[in-house]
């Protein structure tokens, strides 16, 4: 280590006491961080590309340092779903030090892994007050039954409107209107649903029929609309 002539100069002065970090909490206890194999955590990053044409939801689920879990989402761009696939192999087995400093392809999944690794040293993961934190697994229950990410897709203008594309529920067929033309409710199909009842051997458009629900007052409505054609 080299020192400046200034500083080789100066008389050494005792610094005092020493109390080490602040405890953060982490999985139900208080843990003072001192190398990253004192991080654990399960928790989510959001990150954007450059040109925010794209964004990505990152969930990892890190034991002592280890990243055991990784789910990886994504939204707005084609490549980015490729991205992805490539991140869910690179991910899983690295400390979370090494998935900072790894390319994870895409800026988005780039800068998610940023600010989840910012959440999970300070405390502010979703497990900081769980005992012994969160199965790995667990963040398949953001999906719900159906394995899919929840996603809402809407499309309006001003000289026509709204249109529901896609709600949490799943793809929407028919939009309900009153006889105002205000949107009361929309009818929708669980495509994790239908495609669960297609593997078990129903017809295509049985297992449609048996994924379809509605949402608000679907049934009394004056209108119906496709959203996508009409």
């Amino acid at each position: 280590m080299i020192y400046s002539t200034e500083v080789q100069h100066m008389c050494p002065v005792g610094k005092g006491a020493y109390h080490g970090p602040a405890p953060i909490p982490e999985e139900g206890k208080w843990v003072q961080v001192k190398e990253i194999k004192d991080v654990s955590g399960f928790t989510h990053g959001i990150g954007w590309c450059a040109p925010q044409q794209g964004c990505c939801k990152l969930t990892l689920n890190v034991k002592e340092g280890i990243i055991e879990e990784a789910l990886v989402e994504t939204l707005g761009c084609s490549g980015m779903t490729h991205s992805a696939a490539m991140a869910s192999e690179i991910l899983i087995g690295k400390t979370l030090l090494e998935a900072l400093n790894t390319d994870l392809v895409c800026d988005a999944i780039n800068t998610a892994m940023r600010e989840l690794f910012l959440q999970i040293v300070y405390g502010r993961s979703q497990s900081a007050f769980s005992e012994d934190g969160l199965a790995v697994g667990a963040s398949l229950e953001d999906l719900g039954k159906g394995l899919r990410s929840q996603v809402g897709t809407m499309f309006a203008t001003k000289a026509k409107g709204p249109r529901y594309l896609e709600m949490a529920e799943g793809y929407v067929t028919r939009c309900a209107l009153d006889s105002d033309n205000l949107i009361i409710g929309y009818e929708f199909i669980n495509l994790g649903k239908m495609m669960d009842f297609i593997k078990k051997g129903d017809d295509a458009n049985v297992a449609l029929e048996k994924a379809k629900g509605s949402y608000g007052r679907f049934a009394g409505a004056a209108k119906y609309i496709d959203p996508r054609h009409e």
